[in-house]
């Protein structure tokens, strides 16, 4: 397993989310991140996942 970053922040800059959590691979760890956010109505804000490689997975402005 791969520890993987999801980071949501404020327009302001502001950081609200900051969480890492493990999935197998890029696929499943954007899946995962995408579900994280929905669950915490954080969807629609500007949010970034990355791999432990630095790769972008997932980014939304």
């Amino acid at each position: 397993m791969k520890t993987y970053k999801l980071t949501a922040f404020e327009p302001t800059g502001e950081k609200i989310l900051d969480e890492s959590f493990e999935s197998a691979n890029d696929q499943e760890a954007k899946v995962t991140g995408e579900n994280l956010l929905k669950e915490k109505g954080l969807e629609e804000k500007t949010h970034r996942c990355s791999s432990p490689a630095g790769k972008l997975i997932l980014f939304h402005r």
